[in-house]
């Protein structure tokens, strides 16, 4: 299996950025920072910043006074995020699941799109807890199932085709695989969270065409490095991607429906 933390390096984070964050993940992050206090309970960390779309928000709506520090796993991502958004922000690699941060340091905690990637969930939401003042807010939005998202149905479909019962394929589905209301709730309680809430949102994704997003999906995503330890053409393999996602949104341009999942709690 490729390491995606170590290997989301290279061009991934520029198509990532320009690609699917023009389509889909600025909508989703101005979405998020909305929810968050000017001034909540203490400084602010961020989770899973990837390449700096949600951190930048933050920092311009967070009072100044504040300190806003961005994680994320992966050492690639964090130096395009430092390059590119601009303010005082502390940059750290992090492992959501084991923070090297002190307790009751925080009054929030924002994560996008990050928590499904984690394998520890009661591990993760317990840091999450430890670092957060008591009333802090824990906030973090996730795909909901892939029945609700056809453009990563298409995908898989499409992955699912080209590499028949191959277990290192299934990386294409992993994001899509923790929208379990019931299940959220149960590890947020464990961790000591209280008042969640879950929200169902549902927004589109745009693109101009189907072939810019597919190369999005599969040049700005680990996924590309998966296709090529197998041997296969990228393009050939984006091609077919493109041809799967018109059938669902239109060739030029593409649009179509998509849900996530908006949760937050308050630590007790």
């Amino acid at each position: 299996m490729v390491d995606t933390a170590a290997n989301f390096g290279g061009s991934i984070p520029e198509y990532y950025d320009r690609i699917l964050g023009a389509a889909q993940f600025e909508a989703f992050a101005a979405d998020l920072v909305r929810r968050v206090p000017v001034r909540p309970k203490g400084d602010v960390l961020e989770l899973a910043c990837g390449t700096g779309i949600v951190t930048r928000r933050l920092r311009e709506r967070v009072d100044p006074r504040l300190r806003l520090v961005a994680t994320d796993l992966s050492d690639a991502m964090l130096a395009y995020a430092r390059a590119k958004v601009k303010g005082q922000i502390e940059w750290r690699v992090a492992d959501a699941a084991a923070l090297p941060l002190p307790d009751a340091s925080f009054g929030a905690l924002v994560c996008a799109f990050g928590v499904m990637f984690v394998p520890d969930k009661p591990k993760l939401f317990s840091e999450a807890r430890r670092v957060l003042v008591e009333g802090g807010m824990l906030l973090f939005n996730v795909w909901d199932a892939m029945e609700r998202n056809p453009q990563a149905r298409a995908n898989a479909e499409v992955m699912d085709a080209l590499f028949p019962g191959d277990p290192e394929m299934q990386f294409a589905k992993i994001p899509y695989g923790f929208h379990d209301e019931r299940l959220i709730g149960e590890l947020l309680a464990q961790a000591r969270f209280t008042d969640v809430r879950v929200e169902r949102l549902k927004t589109r994704i745009r693109s101009p065409s189907a072939r810019a997003y597919a190369t999005g999906q599969i040049r700005g995503t680990p996924r590309s490095l998966l296709i090529e330890k197998k041997g296969a053409s990228l393009e050939q393999v984006i091609d077919k991607v493109a041809e799967a996602l018109a059938r669902v949104g239109g060739a030029e341009p593409f649009e179509c429906e998509t849900s996530t999942l908006v949760v937050q709690a308050k630590a007790c």
